[in-house]
């Protein structure tokens, strides 16, 4: 049975591309309002017409002061927040000896501390509520190794001990916690990082979007704690 998502408020990071782009057209075709957040602003605007209407945040998730005021904005103009989706993330490649510091951080202060604060700001809002539904984005990468990934692949490690964790805390507040990890999606980021990969065997960003919304039609008695999704042409685990 198909859940009922209308007028859920659903904050999505990442939004203006890809994934984030799919996912909340996905979540606005259920009914759900639609806050999008990435650090363009052009971009964001855009996808909120395409996808006929949604609140635009910008915010540059690296940036404490950015994250606190997305959050805040969300309290002040719904008073509440349902589902986060953190999706925003980067990925920089290349071989571990040659692998520069900067781009490190910049890793890691997007993809694991970025993610770690909007779940906290999230866990803040949904506690007094006493429900709610955090899912984050990781990958393939978050328990598998790839050479000259070692930096993106500490990173997605990172958001799994994360979410599991947090899946723990946040159950007795009557929040749930999952996490998806694709493998081999169509989109920059997987081409950058596998540029051997053919188009063709790519999986659809929207395939992602069905899982999110999968995980959000469940009752409140049934948990999944993680999706596994892969290219049908790769290899299981």
């Amino acid at each position: 049975m198909k859940a009922d998502l209308k007028d859920r408020i659903a904050l999505v990071t990442g939004a203006s591309r890809g994934i984030g782009r799919s996912i909340s057209a996905a979540l606005a075709s259920s009914g759900v309002r639609v806050i999008l957040s990435s650090r363009s602003k052009e971009s964001l605007e855009a996808v909120g017409k395409e996808i006929g209407g949604a609140t635009v945040i910008p915010a540059d998730i690296s940036k404490e002061n950015d994250i606190d005021s997305l959050f805040s904005s969300v309290q002040e103009t719904f008073g509440r927040l349902d589902i986060l989706v953190n999706n925003a993330g980067i990925g920089f490649f290349g071989s571990l000896v040659d692998f520069s510091i900067e781009d490190f951080d910049r890793l890691l202060a997007i993809n694991l501390r970025g993610t770690y604060l909007c779940c906290q700001r999230a866990m803040r809002m949904m506690i007094p509520q006493k429900k709610g539904h955090i899912i984050n984005m990781s990958s393939v990468a978050g328990f598998k190794g790839y050479e000259n990934q070692s930096a993106y692949t500490a990173s997605k490690h990172g958001v799994m001990g994360l979410t599991k964790s947090l899946a723990v805390e946040a159950q007795k507040h009557g929040i749930r916690v999952s996490v998806i990890c694709p493998g081999g999606v169509n989109t920059d980021l997987c081409k950058a990082a596998s540029p051997q990969l053919e188009e063709s065997v790519l999986i659809p960003p929207e395939d992602i979007a069905k899982t999110v919304l999968y995980l959000l039609s469940l009752s409140d008695r049934s948990m999944v704690d993680g999706v596994y999704i892969r290219r049908s042409t790769g290899s299981p685990f």
